[in-house]
């Protein structure tokens, strides 16, 4: 199998002997974790050709910052946000030797009883998870903040959002990191979104808009988070990478595959006879409600983000890299 996209040369931040000596260690430490991440037989080729050079030109860049560097992914449901997370933080820590942490602003979700609390004062729409004004986004300030401080026996707790139960982990489960980190991967489906102009929003782009919130007044809430709260959580982002996926009908369906792996998930867990009754699956009509919510931004995103992020990443149908545009030169 031979890869869709190279690294551009001319965004080669490193030296050909840093390259391969990353690549040797990269392709080492992925010997064991093929299965944990379920990326494909070509993933070899990848390492060499796409994820050591754009690990080598993130380096550059934290090498010349000299201090952390918070990097947000963005891609919507189903793009592979997640996995190119974990491939990033092993081709940095293992293949260039960063202290990397990497987590996710689906973790910043509020509770479902804060959640039920904001449907009933704003919008009923708020009671799903997913769009701007459901995260705890002070919360996340402070694990920035926390994260990117020069303190060695710092403790920033990192919490965790169970999606099959829809309800944040109790702290005692929370992922814990020692002191800074040189490389903050944070990803999420709507990093780095900007609000749209009143006139955008005066139409419904689908069902859920028209039926659901004829009046606006849910997506100029929405809209009103990210002016604000979510500007400064964003502002902190040093580097923005996007997983472009190619229509909004891919979301639909590679959201629909996740959906079965947490099926699948949920038979494995009745199958050894532990408790399963809490976990919530979706049917298919369910999932394209559910996706609706996130619609109007992600179409937003992929009409203008590509020009602007660091790197995009293009996907194809058939979720391969396909393409890659470097907007900004490494240091």
């Amino acid at each position: 199998m031979s890869v869709l996209a190279h690294w551009p040369r001319r965004s080669f931040a490193l030296s050909q002997q840093e390259l391969q000596q990353a690549v040797r260690a990269v392709e080492s430490a992925f010997a064991s974790t093929l299965e944990t991440l379920r990326v494909d037989i070509g993933l070899k080729e990848m390492i060499e050709e796409i994820y050591v050079p754009l690990g080598g030109w993130i380096t550059s860049i934290q090498r010349h910052k000299g201090g952390p560097l918070v990097v947000g992914i963005n891609g919507a449901q189903g793009a592979g946000k997640s996995t190119l997370s974990n491939l990033l933080e092993v081709t940095l820590g293992e293949g260039f030797g960063l202290r990397v942490v990497s987590f996710s602003i689906d973790d910043l979700y509020k509770t479902r009883a804060e959640r039920e609390v904001l449907s009933r004062q704003v919008h009923p729409l708020l009671y799903t998870r997913g769009v701007p004004g459901t995260h705890d986004v002070a919360l996340g300030m402070e694990i920035l903040a926390s994260l990117m401080s020069a303190e060695p026996d710092r403790v920033t707790k990192i919490p965790v959002f169970d999606k099959s139960i829809d309800d944040r982990c109790p702290t005692s489960v929370w992922q814990e990191w020692v002191g800074p980190a040189d490389v903050i991967l944070f990803e999420g489906w709507c990093m780095g979104a900007r609000p749209q102009s009143d006139a955008e929003l005066q139409s419904p782009i689908n069902a859920l808009e028209q039926e659901e919130d004829a009046d606006g007044s849910w997506r100029r809430y929405v809209n009103d988070q990210l002016k604000s709260a979510y500007a400064e959580l964003f502002s902190k982002v040093d580097l923005l990478l996007m997983l472009q996926v190619p229509s909004m009908q891919a979301v639909y369906e590679w959201r629909s595959q996740q959906e079965k792996k947490l099926a699948e998930r949920m038979r494995y867990i009745h199958d050894t006879q532990l408790p399963a009754d809490h976990l919530k699956i979706m049917n298919e009509s369910q999932i394209e409600r559910f996706i609706q919510h996130y619609e109007r931004l992600t179409c937003a995103m992929l009409a203008e983000m590509p020009v602007r992020a660091d790197v995009t990443l293009r996907l194809n149908q058939n979720h391969k890299i396909s393409d890659i545009l470097v907007n900004r030169h490494g240091s």
